[in-house]
């Protein structure tokens, strides 16, 4: 139950931890936090995805160490046990990349979940939204790194040859195909060879919900062929749309655990 629906948040409401994960690209001018203060789902607590990423490399949304990452939980006074809800209210859908990282460091994949559709469906319901922040009790949370769920450049690199797992590149088909410039500074047009591109837009509907679980298996079999295969890596930009194909191939494939090439386009494609 990777996703999970309004009416189910807002009736659970009292037993989750909500997490409002909401986080623009840069060159939309929109401010995550400063919108959560002014609106979000009530008791939901604010992830800062830039501030609650390796802040020791010039790579964007990179994975913090272990020890970091239970400070970052518990400060949020959540604990092992406890059944989250990731939601958003960006074009990026990035409450699946805090969906992963939950994922990665060990909590139970049963207890994450991303609300389908975001703050833009919640809010098109007319559904409760409130400026209150919620007050929080620290907690000591403990986290256990899956290693295997991340892939660095040296792996990706091998694979090229090897072709031990497929890699599929969530952005648009002009940038993989090298056709239009990166937003990024300092990065080169194009993609990893042999990699295979499924832009995420394409699994998502207008309302920001995902599609149906036959649309989607469809789209990755017409990019990967038949084989709905666990050997899957996905890469973007930057760590997060990635995050959004994962959640999706999840959907259509129970066995499969998100894993991701953290760098990257940001760090691949470097000139």
């Amino acid at each position: 139950m990777s996703l999970v629906s309004t009416d189910w948040v807002e009736k659970n409401n009292k037993n989750l931890k909500i997490i409002d994960c909401s986080w623009h690209m840069p060159n939309v001018y929109r401010n995550g936090y400063n919108e959560y203060l002014q609106s979000h789902i009530e008791n939901s607590i604010f992830f800062d995805l830039d501030k609650n990423s390796n802040l020791n490399t010039d790579l964007p949304h990179m994975l913090v160490n272990n020890n970091e990452w239970e400070k970052i939980v518990s400060n949020m006074g959540i604990n092992n046990k406890d059944e989250i809800v990731v939601y958003d209210n960006s074009d990026v859908l990035s409450s699946c990349r805090c969906w992963y990282n939950f994922i990665y460091f060990g909590h139970d994949s049963k207890l994450i979940h991303v609300l389908d559709g975001g703050l833009k469906k919640w809010n098109s319901e007319g559904k409760k939204v409130t400026s209150k922040i919620p007050e929080i009790k620290l907690t000591k949370y403990s986290a256990r790194e899956l290693k295997n769920l991340v892939k660095n450049k040296s792996q990706i690199n091998d694979n090229i040859t090897k072709q031990e797992f497929k890699v599929v590149d969530a952005r648009s088909k002009e940038r993989f195909e090298g056709k239009v410039k990166e937003p990024r500074q300092g990065l080169r047009s194009g993609s990893i060879p042999k990699s295979t591109c499924v832009p995420f837009k394409e699994l998502i509907n207008e309302d920001h919900t995902f599609k149906d679980k036959k649309e989607i298996l469809k789209i990755f079999k017409n990019a990967l062929g038949q084989e709905i295969t666990t050997n899957i890596v996905f890469s973007c930009g930057s760590g997060v749309t990635a995050s959004v194909l994962a959640l999706a191939y999840s959907l259509i494939n129970n066995k499969y655990m998100p894993t991701i090439y953290d760098g990257s386009w940001a760090e691949y494609g470097k000139k």
